[in-house]
């Protein structure tokens, strides 16, 4: 079950037939780049310095961008030393962050592998998904190994935005990120909008309009006349219904974790 993060889940309040829109984000990166630090400061505005790197879960939270409501959903992927067992996300997101750290050029390298990855998913599902190639650890500026100027490169070579933040000490950077995600979910999908469904002939008897085809006779065989039929009613195919993913948890992440705060952050320590 998703679990849900700083505002109080409103949909009690809602009338069911208008849902909120929903935007899944999911984010990639290799060990140590930060991203269930980013994770935890965008949904609680605090900061954690350790947490399990195995523990991979999705958390919701209500958000309002430019005045508009949003079902947030976040994937804190777990992959180890890059891409693997990738399914379960490329189809389930509508956008992605790719995380590396400014101070290690391990996990920047690392990245490029992620853009690949995605990069070839979109060309073979025809499927176009915002992609942000993030900086983290913006405080550790001293210690920086990439500089920005390669970030922006990489970004640019993928057809990425490009930013860089701090985990650390930055809310309101972090915050714009992910409202940054949803925005680019929505430019998407005003530039690609819904197929036009197609229209078929309903199985209706019609009055035929009979075009006569005479045959010659040939040796002796009677003349033949075809009628050529003209079907004037259509009907429209309804769209075909989007399944929705309700549950992304690895196996790692099925423990005791019954109370939606407290429990998902035990073990972080918080500043």
């Amino acid at each position: 079950m998703s679990s849900m993060f700083g505002k109080p889940r409103a949909s009690a309040e809602r009338p069911p037939q208008s849902p909120l829109p929903e935007c899944n984000v999911a984010i990639l990166g290799c060990r140590g780049a930060g991203k269930s630090a980013l994770t935890v400061k965008f949904l609680t505005k605090r900061f954690i310095s350790e947490y399990d790197p195995n523990l991979e879960d999705t958390y919701t939270s209500e958000e309002l961008v430019d005045q508009q409501p949003v079902l947030l959903k976040v994937m804190d992927t777990a992959d180890q030393d890059g891409p693997g067992n990738c399914e379960r996300y490329l189809c389930w997101a509508s956008a992605f962050l790719v995380v590396y750290s400014i101070e290690d050029r391990r996990s920047f390298e690392g990245c490029q592998r992620y853009l690949e990855v995605l990069a070839l998913h979109a060309r073979g599902c025809q499927r176009h998904c915002p992609v942000l190639l993030l900086g983290n650890k913006l405080d550790m500026d001293q210690y920086r190994q990439v500089p920005s100027a390669e970030g922006m490169s990489l970004a640019s070579r993928f057809g990425c935005l490009f930013h860089e933040v701090s985990a650390c000490q930055d809310f309101t950077g972090v915050q714009h990120i992910f409202h940054e995600a949803v925005r680019a979910v929505r430019r998407q999908a005003e530039w690609n909008p819904p197929a036009r469904p197609l229209l078929i002939t309903e199985d209706r008897p019609c009055l035929p309009v009979a075009t006569a085809l005479a045959l010659p006779t040939h040796h002796g065989l009677a003349t033949c006349t075809f009628n050529t039929l003209s079907t004037v009613n259509y009907k429209e195919i309804p769209s075909v219904a989007q399944a929705k993913l309700v549950t992304v948890k690895s196996s790692r992440a099925q423990s005791k974790r019954k109370a939606p705060t407290l429990t998902l952050l035990k073990g972080f320590k918080i500043f």
